[in-house]
This record gives C-alpha cells, sequence and structure tokens, in this order.
C-alpha cells in the first residue's frame, strides 16, 4: 500500500505548475469541492538515483536472487537479456556489475516531455459523437491540422480505421473515460510503469486503471491518433489505443520504463508505438543507453511493431549534433516527425494562411527528419494551435477535472501522433511490416521545401489521403 510520506519523497518535477491554467478563466459547472491540484512539490525530478538498467549474458536463472541479495529488487525483467532494478547505491550496482551474468549496467535517467501551452488556452468542449463522420465533431472547425493532411478524404471515403490494429501510446497514460475515448483503449493491455503516480491515482482516483492520465499530454496525443469525433477528430475513429504509461504527473520520463514500455507494447501486440517523448545526452561514457535502445527498438521492430518518434523542440539541427545523442530520432528503424503549422490566421475557426510552414522550435536534419506533420504553434487570436482532449483526471490543469474540457498545445508531439493515427491505416494494407509502413508514408507524403529530401520537411508533409489512396 503506497502511503502519503512516500509522495513527498518521489521527487516529481514541478516544471510544468506554470502552465497550469486558473480556474477563474474558463467556465465551468458547479462542483461539491475544489478538484484536487498540486501548489507546491519537490523540484528535483523523478528520482530514478537508485534505479539501474542490466544487459545480461544469456540466460541467467537466479537473477532475481542475485539482485535480493544486494538489498535490491528486480522491477522489470525481458527474455531479450534486459532487467530494470531498484534499490541500488552506487556500490552495490558496482557489485551487481561484476557478476558473469550480467554483459552492462547504466544509472537510469530521466528524460522530459516538451509540451506547450498558455495560461487559459483551454475551453469547454461538448458534442455528440460522429465516427462515422468526424467532420460533424462540434469543434471540427478548430482543426486545421486534419485538413491539412487531407485526412477528411480518407473519412469521405469510408477509411476511419480499425479495432484489430493497436496503437500503443507510451506517455503520461490516457483517460479512457475521456467522451471522444470511451471505448477506443484497451484497458486489459494498458499498464503503468510508474508506481509515484499509481501512489496518486490512489488517493485521488482511487478505483481508476493506473493508467489514468494525471496530465493531459498523453489524453491528448492519443486523441489526436484516435478518436470518436465527438468534439474533436482523430486521424482515425474505429483504431484501438493501448495505454502505456512511461511518464509521471509533471512530466518526468524514466529511462528504464521507456524501455520496459516499448517491450510491453510489442510483447501485446501493438501494431504502431507512438512516441511523443525524448531526451538528449552524451554520447560519452553512456555507450549503455545506446546499447539499451538499439536492442529494445530492433526487438520492437522484429515483432512488427512501427515506431513513431517526435523530433524535438529545441530548434536544433540533428545532423551536428556532435557528441549529443538527441531524442530517439537518431535511432535506426523509427519515423522521425517534425512540425509544422500556420503562418498567420484570422482566429480558431480560420482561415489560415500557409499551414505547412516549419515552426521555429522544430528540430531538423537531413538524416533524422522522415516526415513532418502539423504540430501547431501560437500566432494571433488563438489560431495555430493543435486541439485535443484534457484529461479529467488532470493534476496539472485542475479545472479539467470539473467538466468535458479542451486543450490547445504546440510542439512536435503533437504532430507524431498524426503520423501514428497515418501508420495504422497502413497497416490495414501492407501488415506489420514497419519498413514497408514507413516506406508507404514517406512514398505518400508532398515534398515541401528542398526536393527529395528536406531538412525540415524530410521526404514531406504527411499526406493520409495520397497514402492510403
Amino acid at each position: 500500500m503506497h502511503s502519503r510520506r512516500l509522495l513527498v519523497f518521489l521527487g516529481i518535477s514541478a516544471g510544468l505548475l506554470s502552465a497550469a491554467c486558473q480556474a477563474d478563466k474558463i467556465p465551468t459547472g458547479p462542483v461539491d469541492a475544489p478538484a484536487p491540484s498540486f501548489s507546491e512539490q519537490p523540484s528535483d525530478g523523478l528520482d530514478v538515483s537508485d534505479r539501474y538498467l542490466v544487459a545480461l549474458e544469456g540466460e541467467v536463472v537466479d537473477f532475481a536472487e542475485q539482485v535480493e541479495a544486494l538489498g535490491g529488487t528486480v522491477l522489470f525483467q525481458h527474455d531479450i537479456g534486459i532487467a530494470l532494478v531498484g534499490g541500488m547505491t552506487a556500490e552495490t550496482a558496482a557489485q551487481l556489475g561484476a557478476s558473469e551474468s550480467v554483459n552492462a549496467i547504466q544509472q537510469d535517467a530521466t528524460f522530459d516531455l516538451d509540451p506547450t501551452f498558455d495560461e487559459g488556452n483551454v475551453e469547454t468542449g461538448e458534442g455528440i459523437a460522429s465516427p462515422g463522420d468526424p467532420t460533424t465533431a462540434s469543434r471540427y472547425s478548430w482543426q486545421w491540422n486534419m485538413r491539412a493532411i487531407h485526412a477528411d478524404m480518407v473519412w469521405a471515403r469510408g477509411r476511419l480505421g480499425s479495432p484489430g490494429v493497436t496503437i500503443a501510446i507510451l506517455d503520461t497514460g490516457i483517460d479512457y473515460l475521456y467522451p471522444d475515448l470511451i471505448g477506443r483503449v484497451d484497458l486489459s493491455r494498458s499498464i503503468s510503469f510508474l508506481p509515484s503516480d499509481d501512489a496518486l491515482v490512489d488517493i485521488f482516483f482511487p478505483g481508476r486503471h493506473y493508467v489514468t492520465d494525471l496530465h493531459f499530454h498523453g489524453t491528448h496525443v492519443g486523441m489526436t491518433a484516435s478518436s470518436n469525433s465527438n468534439i474533436l477528430a482523430g486521424v482515425t475513429t474505429q483504431t484501438t489505443l493501448m495505454g502505456v504509461k512511461v511518464c509521471s504527473v509533471f512530466g518526468g520520463c524514466p529511462f528504464g520504463a521507456i524501455i520496459a514500455g516499448i517491450l510491453h507494447a510489442a510483447d501485446n501486440g501493438a501494431d504502431v508505438a507512438n512516441m511523443s517523448l525524448g531526451g538528449a545526452f552524451t554520447k560519452a561514457g553512456s555507450d549503455g543507453f545506446v546499447g539499451f535502445i538499439n536492442s529494445t527498438f530492433n526487438y520492437a521492430k522484429n515483432q512488427g511493431m512501427t515506431i513513431v518518434v517526435s523530433a524535438g523542440n529545441a530548434a536544433t539541427d540533428l545532423d551536428h549534433n556532435g557528441n549529443t545523442y538527441s531524442t530517439f530520432c537518431d535511432t535506426p528503424a523509427v519515423i522521425c516527425v517534425s512540425a509544422t503549422a500556420p503562418t498567420a490566421g484570422a482566429g480558431r475557426d480560420g482561415p489560415w494562411t500557409n499551414v505547412d510552414a516549419p515552426t521555429p522550435y522544430t528540430n531538423f536534419g537531413n538524416s533524422a527528419i522522415n516526415v513532418a506533420a502539423p504540430g501547431g504553434y501560437a500566432i494571433a487570436n488563438s489560431a495555430g494551435w493543435v486541439w485535443s482532449g484534457c484529461s479529467t483526471s488532470s493534476l496539472v490543469i485542475p479545472t479539467c477535472q470539473t467538466g468535458t474540457f479542451i486543450v490547445g498545445a504546440f510542439g512536435t508531439s503533437m504532430s507524431a501522433p498524426h503520423v501514428s493515427g497515418l501508420a495504422s491505416l497502413v497497416v490495414e494494407d501492407v501488415g506489420r511490416r514497419p519498413g514497408r509502413v514507413k516506406a508507404k508514408i514517406q512514398q505518400g507524403a508532398d515534398d515541401l521545401g528542398k526536393k527529395g529530401n528536406d531538412p525540415f520537411y524530410g521526404k514531406g508533409r504527411v499526406n493520409v489521403d495520397k497514402t492510403v489512396n
């Protein structure tokens, strides 16, 4: 049983608190009591200093006993020879690393989500489910992003996704009770790898599945890929989602949880995995991280899972990042997605100007970017955002607990799920073949910028209609 005292020491980052909206700016219905929220939290990040990733040599039958003898616990272990252990000190980790059964050992680290939204950029949302015609969603007029990728043309042809295809959302969780997500999330395969969040769910939302989203990011991302389309349209309306919580309530994403989440998704039948997260680390001295990434992603590819990753929001040239491993775009066999947005707009309903302009924040690079997709940007009159659902269990935007709300955001985090939704349609056509899925998405993209391969667009901005037709 998790205790309240434990929460004090979890080290959950408060870096996103400044973005939480003020309730008096948002029209809400009556509530019986104030929604739970956080006004003060430790600022030292999610503490994973006692956790280590371990690469094992061959089949090790007594590994758990070795770890326990050193005072630790095996938190996760996979047949490909990767384990995550906790409760270790630097000294006991070194002892474990000296074992003949251990190839490599690497201390865990935490990456951060990088979403952006302005205080007060949250709106109420109401509508009637329209999975057969997403254009009738009540806020569809705000969705320049869906029209930019020609998703509406595919819907008109009846391509709405298949429940037999699954997209794993590796993120902060997913609000499976949000109206546009009811029935879309397979809870039997959903999982949380964040015990710290599990403790908070027990306190604030007892009885809910631990995958429930205490942030908003995972819900926003998941609903962009697949939505019942009563408030906002998703790229698909029928595709199944799998929630895999690897990022905490305040956006910290432990590396070990990400590795475990990818392996879980691959082993539980995910056809596509969306990773709107990333992190940079110095390659020198971090060979362990790169090795774990390569082993895990190769395994996922061999299992037939296509992985879509966001390029990152640091405006960095990934062709010249030197000794830095930047996000997961440096990983082979992924689809790396940059962000586009309008350059001007008259308001949320448009009209918009040049929806395919590269954003000022997106990472770029000929060798890294495969395709581009709408990520949004804050331009005049609240135009240019990517709108999606706000989790009804959000602790960083407590207003969202009091009704059905949508939130406008921008970032390459918002770009990736457009491509994941498209990838789920392509899987219907070519099967669980990640290389074919990637090639078809690139071939169907609208070639923009530099002809052939552009540092900002890759092979182009994705075109759902051209790709699947």
